[in-house]
């Protein structure tokens, strides 16, 4: 996951806006972390759950946001200045943003289920591209 995830990364551009879907323990900081790597990012990556917002510098400021927290007070903080700013937007729980979401962004949709009957965990990764340069952002990976 983080090989596909820093992939993504070196391809993402000023003002992209990735939304992170899945349950608690599915991977999105873990994700996060390979698109960090893909961006030059060498600092530790990890969730911004009581911060919100923990940016990061690289070949592109990297603002991870976890909103999870915020409930449905997207005012709480200046989404804005992150979306349309410098850098690369990530969002946890970003669905929970529901219209505050820009109309083009790339959902990411982390599925856990059963492997076998030990229980080993594998992931499942949907891309889901909102807008045509999503579009293309998926179909050149």
């Amino acid at each position: 996951m983080l090989q596909f995830a820093q992939k993504l990364g070196r391809k993402l551009e000023a003002q992209d806006v990735i939304v992170l879907t899945g349950e608690l323990g599915a991977g999105k900081t873990t994700f996060t972390k390979g698109l960090a790597l893909g961006l030059e990012i060498h600092q530790m990556v990890k969730s911004p759950t009581y911060t919100i917002v923990r940016s990061l510098e690289g070949r592109l400021p990297l603002h991870h946001m976890d909103v999870y927290r915020i409930g449905d007070d997207p005012d709480s903080f200046d989404l804005d200045d992150y979306l349309f700013g410098d850098g690369v937007s990530v969002i946890e729980w970003g669905e929970m943003l529901g219209d505050d979401l820009p109309k083009d962004y790339l959902e990411v949709i982390f599925d856990k289920y059963s492997k076998d009957l030990v229980n080993d965990q594998e992931r499942e990764i949907i891309l889901k591209p909102h807008g045509k340069r999503y579009e293309e952002l998926v179909n050149n990976l």
